[in-house]
């Protein structure tokens, strides 16, 4: 495949090609992967850049050690943000080719800066088109809280006061939110791949593959024009002048172009990030609902493996937490794929076992399982650190630093902690204390039975978007000893208001590891949030659990 990619850059006169992971729609999770065919990276997030004498592979601090091993052979592996190929010696006089269908203006600014010399190319990977249709299906509003209209009106009122004509929004969560509809076109996110034009006054400009529609999707789309997914360009020319907005994230420089070849664009903030991430009471109950059944499946899980006597796989490991999990009537499919890391393998922050790498688990191993699913109707991610026999003192040390971390971030005064930035903080201190810390982010967004991650909130140290109530994010420290261990504990909390006072409260419940805790280096606050968190754990599982889970769960309280 390098070779092919390099045979089209001579005979197109270029210097190099950019390969990015996402698909036109720019999901993270797309079924086609472009990147992974060429670089052999799995990782959910990354780009190529192939020149006639080397190839570079730009990915973020979660997947360093999973690029080095699966693509360091043939590519050199750059983390970013502190190497763009803007760094890359002489590349401003280099002619790069990408193709315009697949890459943000914001995007290429931020690898290259404005004045690098790009060419517009497609280049033909031969993506076969599957032949499976996943036809579109819409959710009530005991499901949503909200509907079509609610939320319309919500968009309107801010391009009335932005004074925007036309809205593009390009991102397929945001037209499923939007509409209160739901797919599978996607492996692990609920979504149908879509985009929508939303004018000031009069019906929205829908375009979708009109194969997915049902008789009765197109009877709740009566009041919706429908055109083909391809087809902005015709559209665009039957619209009456006037001012747009695009989404910088997701609107790519060839649609970008086609708007505005006739139109002023003069926003390029798609709102319905801003409304989406703000989950009603309806969404909140209902995505509570699904840990509810989602812990259950955990905390069996990890009663099972705490308590299993026959060597076991990493494999092994996943099978089983999807057995629990398929004992719901209301689970649908993982919400991406588990990672169960064992000893060395933990270290790998994303790791994903395969035929490879798959560890048997020896006694005095930690393993690191993150999971999640998404069910009727909710998403849930959840990580757990456990051992089923000893470790040593610096393991549970470094496990308690993670855990006082964990718990300074459900504890905070988001009054005073008032965006990721600041909480993020919180969540490094204990482990940078003794010059310790993580190369990823503490928390992200989390959508309604939609994405597993989702913007515009986060838990991160670039992350400054205001916290609001009603927003739901992950809650992840972690510490990952290369070649040895990984350490991550993970919760999805959300924003709650009551009077005028901010927290976080928890929508995951599954124990957390008591043997791997040293209990000496909690303070009494800490101490006390464990017992309490253990005991809304029960208070929520014992009725799901035989007599020996319950005894075992009861007796890490107490």
């Amino acid at each position: 495949m390098i070779k092919a990619i390099i045979k089209f850059i001579n005979n197109q006169n270029l210097d190099g090609y950019i390969i990015p992971k996402n698909d036109n729609f720019f999901t993270e999770y797309s079924k086609i992967n472009n990147l992974a065919k060429v670089t052999n990276f799995k990782g959910s997030a990354g780009f190529a850049l192939i020149l006639k004498d080397k190839n570079y592979l730009f990915v973020d601090g979660r997947y360093t050690l999973q690029a080095n091993k699966q693509s360091g052979k043939n590519f050199k592996i750059c983390q970013i943000p502190y190497f763009w190929p803007k760094n890359i010696k002489n590349i401003q006089n280099y002619k790069i080719g990408f193709d315009p269908k697949l890459f943000t203006k914001k995007i290429l600014n931020l690898y290259f800066e404005e004045n690098a010399n790009l060419i517009p190319l497609k280049y033909n990977f031969n993506n076969k088109t599957l032949d499976q249709v996943n036809k579109i299906y819409r959710l009530n509003n005991s499901v949503t809280g909200e509907d079509v209209i609610s939320k319309i009106n919500k968009v309107k009122k801010y391009m009335k006061k932005n004074k925007i004509n036309y809205l593009y929004s390009s991102a397929s969560e945001n037209v499923n939110w939007l509409l209160n509809i739901r797919g599978k076109d996607l492996p692990n996110s609920p979504l149908i791949n879509c985009k929508i034009i939303i004018p000031e006054r009069g019906k929205l400009y829908l375009f979708v593959n009109s194969n997915k529609l049902t008789k009765s999707i197109k009877n709740y789309f009566k009041n919706i024009i429908l055109f083909r997914e391809n087809s902005l360009f015709e559209t665009i020319f039957d619209l009456k002048k006037g001012t747009f907005c695009i989404d910088k994230n997701t609107c790519s420089i060839y649609e970008q172009q086609i708007i505005n070849s006739k139109f002023k664009i003069i926003h390029d903030n798609d709102p319905i990030y801003d409304l989406k991430s703000i989950k009603n009471k309806v969404e909140i109950k209902n995505t509570l609902k699904a840990h509810i059944e989602d812990g259950v499946a955990v905390t069996k899980f990890l009663y099972w493996f705490k308590h299993n006597k026959k060597k076991i796989s990493e494999k092994k490991v996943e099978t089983k937490l999807q057995k629990f999990r398929n004992k719901s009537k209301n689970y649908l499919y993982p919400s991406f794929d588990t990672i169960a890391g064992s000893g060395p393998n933990g270290a790998i922050i994303h790791y994903k076992s395969s035929n490879l790498t798959n560890r048997v688990i020896k006694k005095n191993d930690i393993l690191l399982i993150d999971s999640g699913g998404q069910y009727k109707w909710g998403t849930t991610d959840i990580t757990r650190t456990i051992c089923a026999g000893k470790v040593s003192n610096t393991i549970k040390n470094n496990f308690t630093r993670v855990l006082k971390g964990h718990i300074s971030v459900i504890t905070c005064d988001l009054n005073k902690n008032f965006n990721g930035h600041l909480v993020d903080k919180l969540a490094r201190k204990s482990l940078k204390e003794v010059g310790l810390n993580y190369s990823h982010g503490t928390g992200h967004g989390v959508g309604f039975f939609l994405n597993v991650h989702e913007g515009p909130q986060a838990i991160s140290s670039y992350n400054k978007v205001k916290l609001k109530a009603g927003m739901i994010l992950s809650n992840e420290p972690g510490f990952y000893l290369y070649n040895k261990y990984g350490i991550r504990i993970e919760n999805l909390i959300y924003v709650h208001k009551e009077k005028l006072k901010m927290r976080f409260k928890n929508l995951t419940f599954a124990p957390i590891d008591v043997d791997l805790i040293n209990f000496k280096m909690l303070n009494d606050k800490e101490k006390k949030y464990l017992f309490d968190y253990h005991l809304s754990v029960y208070a929520k599982m014992s009725k799901f659990l035989n007599n020996v889970e319950k005894k075992w769960l009861i007796n890490l309280i107490y």
